[in-house]
């Protein structure tokens, strides 16, 4: 498949996402100056021409041990201008982690519909497109954007994992809340399909106010079962630990922890080290910058996702169809 025309930009130079996707792609990552003032005020720019180009930025907007999220987004504002007022024929921003799209909605008086915020500043940079995985709320996340917007979907390689190492014991699919079922029940779908045999179905009663977690009912029949708990991300690790301890409580033989994006939040090490889990498995979406010593080596296995944006970014580019990736 040829690429002419088209240009991809990584501007996170630590987490090399960007330069994975475009190895992938057999492109050179094109070359851009960023320069930071005394003052804090940061400069970013292309250093090739981007005239009549169709220009990918790969930006996960995650805050890590080098910048902040703010300034990460700021620097991805900056940039997109450049590239604007440079006369790309059209830029395509890559997140593989989106920042704020859990905030989609008001859940208290005068709540900010974060989303719907950030929206308003990509469309008012200039972005064409979004591309982004397993956002928390699909349609909340469709709805605010006015320009076009792609959402990836991690379950085709959590779907291979689990294939590989599921081995003969039974499974059973686990939503840590109700409001991911739908999440569970699609990879539920897929793994039917794949391992030719019944899978279960679970959920937990959950709620939450104030950042405070509360419920803790199990809903479904684990016992005797290899278990898989399956969320969109791991930040504290709070929800993904009651629903092993329930788990485990309910018979299950195992438990496995599955998220898209491994933000690791202050605390989530409790998580990870407790035997209520023997495996985690997240993306390669958000480096996990937070877990010190070798528990990232020992506790975690990280999917590659950078073939899938790489063919996500091959058919845009091309004019084609996602139908099968989204």
């Amino acid at each position: 498949m040829t690429h002419d025309g088209m240009l991809l930009f990584d501007l996170d130079p630590h987490w090399r996402h960007g330069r994975r996707i475009a190895t992938h792609l057999e492109i050179p990552v094109s070359p851009h100056e960023e320069r930071r003032f005394e003052d804090g005020e940061m400069k970013v720019r292309p250093l090739i021409s981007v005239r009549d180009r169709d220009v990918f930025v790969v930006q996960s907007l995650l805050g890590d041990a080098h910048d902040s999220v703010h300034d990460k987004l700021w620097r991805l504002l900056l940039f997109i201008g450049a590239l604007k007022d440079s006369s790309a024929r059209r830029v395509t921003v890559v997140a593989p982690y989106l920042a704020y799209s859990r905030k989609d909605r008001r859940t208290k008086s005068r709540d900010p519909v974060a989303t719907r915020q950030l929206a308003i500043l990509f469309e008012a940079a200039g972005v064409d497109r979004v591309v982004t995985m397993d956002v928390h709320n699909q349609a909340a996340f469709e709805n605010a954007f006015r320009c076009r917007t792609e959402h990836l979907l991690a379950r085709p390689l959590f779907a291979d994992h689990v294939k590989a190492t599921a081995g003969n014991d039974p499974i059973a699919l686990v939503s840590p809340d109700v409001g991911g079922m739908k999440r569970v029940e699609q990879l539920h779908e897929t793994l039917e399909h794949s391992l030719a045999r019944p899978v279960g179905l679970a959920f937990m009663e959950k709620t939450r106010s104030a950042g405070v977690v509360g419920g803790g009912q199990l809903v479904g029949n684990v016992a005797g079962c290899r278990v898989l708990i399956l969320d969109d991300l791991i930040a504290t690790g709070t929800t993904m630990l009651r629903a092993a301890e329930a788990c485990r409580t309910a018979g299950a033989l195992s438990v496995v922890a599955m998220a898209t994006h491994g933000v690791f939040a202050p605390g989530a090490v409790e998580m990870l080290q407790s035997p209520a889990f023997d495996s985690v498995v997240v993306t390669d979406t958000v480096p996990p910058w937070r877990l010190e010593g070798d528990i990232a080596v020992r506790r975690l296995t990280v999917l590659d996702t950078t073939p899938l944006f790489a063919e996500a970014i091959a058919r845009m580019h091309a004019g084609g169809s996602l139908s099968d990736l989204l």
